[in-house]
């Protein structure tokens, strides 16, 4: 149990606090997950926008300066508490585990799929603006892999399919 990320805990306590079924909570965590995801692209699509496309790359690198990195997490959770409408403690709450989460997998898909690199070789806003449309893309699909769907990929369907003779 030690091992578990604390954020599976705190989804767990809301959820006995609110009397939701397993099956709802996927639906709420997607919904917090694509609200905070949004929240993220808006505020890095804004700072390209205006002309801070080095600062989008550091920080998606994990190499911003620690005070350029709190004014972003700062104005991301500011749009995050507005998107997901909630008050109080409960809204600072699902704030404090989701964005640090999303964040997280939004750099390591950045680190992973070479999107940095491709940040770097074409620095126009235009470009920049379309790689973090693909980024927010992959992001998603590593957040939500199956979308609800159930589908898994069996490790004899990792080749692709096979004929049967």
């Amino acid at each position: 149990m030690k091992d578990r990320p604390i954020w599976i805990t705190l989804l767990g306590n809301m959820t006995k606090a609110t009397g939701l079924a397993a099956w709802q909570t996927g639906r709420l965590f997607r919904k917090a997950a694509a609200a905070a995801l949004e929240s993220v692209q808006e505020v890095l699509r804004a700072e390209v926008k205006k002309g801070n496309g080095r600062l989008v790359q550091d920080f998606l690198a994990n190499k911003a300066l620690p005070a350029a990195r709190a004014l972003l997490l700062e104005r991301m959770a500011a749009r995050l508490l507005v998107r997901i409408g909630l008050r109080g403690a409960l809204a600072s709450s699902v704030v404090g585990w989701i964005l640090p989460f999303v964040v997280e997998q939004l750099v390591k898909v950045a680190q992973r799929t070479g999107i940095l690199d491709k940040l770097r070789a074409h620095p126009t806003v235009a470009d920049t603006l379309t790689r973090l449309d693909e980024l927010k893309r992959a992001a998603w699909k590593t957040l939500v892999p199956d979308a609800g769907s159930g589908a898994e990929v069996l490790p004899d369907d990792a080749e692709g399919p096979r004929l049967l003779s």
